[in-house]
């Protein structure tokens, strides 16, 4: 291993490089996602002990205990002078490898990242469920960290956040915040949710809606007043009403779906796209808002009209995946093919010239 750098400095690499993910793989060379795409930071590869030994000098006993159990795991970690971290370890065909998420020490202005104020308002709602869904690596997290700050420095009361592991740290604003993690703090995600009811919460922070008991509770807390925010694995809006009722059983379905179109207020669908000038990366959303119509769709799962009246409420503050990319397309911050290869309506991108909106959707 005499070639073979510590992981600190790999690390570090990466972070003064911009990049979002360092990874560690058998025969490759360690690598830092740059913009998207995959570079590397060596020109030889990792044998499987290189990887290992990298890895497991960044894990405590009892984590490695964990993974030599579960095979698998989560955690954060923070290197001094570098920043903190996601990982993720695995096995790949018995090689020990994982992957690094770096998480910025600053937490984000829902502004900054590139959200329009509607986004904004969810946050200064008192109660409902909130969504932010898309793929891995779209910034969810990242937004569900400027939401919690957005609401915390604006309400004074109590935020409990459920996560796995704990990536962005807060500081205690006007509001109290409790950051809770599963596998340290709690056990799951539905017991912490459920004990959370009874920690006097304003707001509560879900990481993931991963399961069935853990969506059930998040849509009574809803239900009962609380402010609830939480991601979800999916490309937009109508695919995460869908898949929140999928969930269930199919005789419980009805019951689902009268809670959830009484309890959703919105649903905020990103995804990170490179930027023309290959100076990172920017974001596209599709922003859905509530209203009596969009109930009603829900109410009757009639989700093949959701996107219609996103297009016809843009004057309550919605606006659709491709409404996002035609105004990025038309600022060159993306190239056509781009808006193309992300767009739910294809002819609206392939004329010559895409006519521009008088109003931008930030508007």
């Amino acid at each position: 291993m005499s070639n073979v750098r510590d992981i600190t400095d790999y690390l570090r690499e990466t972070v003064e490089a911009g990049g979002s993910d360092l990874h560690l793989a058998a025969h490759a060379p360690p690598a830092a996602r740059l913009n998207g795409t995959i570079s590397p930071l060596e020109e030889f590869a990792l044998t499987p002990e290189d990887c290992k030994t990298l890895i497991m000098g960044t894990l405590s006993e009892s984590q490695r205990a964990k993974l030599e159990e579960e095979w698998e795991l989560d955690y954060a970690m923070a290197v001094s002078g570098v920043g903190r971290f996601r990982g993720n370890v695995h096995y790949t065909q018995t090689h020990m490898e994982a992957a690094f998420r770096y998480i910025p020490e600053d937490i984000p202005n829902l502004a900054d990242l590139g959200h329009s104020p509607t986004v904004d308002k969810f946050c200064q709602l008192k109660r409902g469920l909130i969504l932010v869904t898309g793929i891995t690596g779209a910034g969810k997290t990242t937004t569900l960290a400027g939401m919690i700050r957005r609401n915390a420095e604006t309400h004074s009361g109590v935020v409990i956040t459920i996560e796995d592991p704990i990536e962005f740290v807060f500081p205690h604003m006007s509001s109290i915040i409790k950051q809770r993690e599963v596998g340290r703090d709690t056990k799951s995600f539905a017991r912490a949710l459920r004990q959370a009811l009874r920690q006097d919460p304003d707001v509560i922070v879900v990481s993931e809606l991963r399961d069935l008991e853990t969506i059930r509770i998040a849509l009574t807390a809803a239900e009962t007043g609380h402010l609830v925010l939480a991601t979800l694995h999916t490309v937009d809006a109508p695919q995460a009403i869908d898949r929140l009722v999928d969930v269930f059983p199919a005789d419980q379905q009805q019951q689902i779906i009268a809670q959830l179109a009484n309890v959703l207020q919105g649903i905020v669908s990103q995804r990170l796209l490179p930027r023309m000038d290959g100076k990172g990366r920017v974001l596209a959303t599709e922003v859905m808002k509530m209203n009596y119509a969009l109930r009603a769709c829900v109410r009757d799962k009639k989700l093949e009209q959701v996107v219609g009246f996103m297009e016809v409420g843009r004057q309550e503050g919605m606006h659709t995946i491709d409404d996002s990319l035609e105004t990025l397309m038309q600022g060159n911050i993306i190239s056509r093919e781009e808006a193309l290869h992300h767009c739910r309506d294809p002819s609206r991108f392939e004329a010559p010239e895409v006519e521009v909106q008088k109003n931008s959707i930030w508007t």
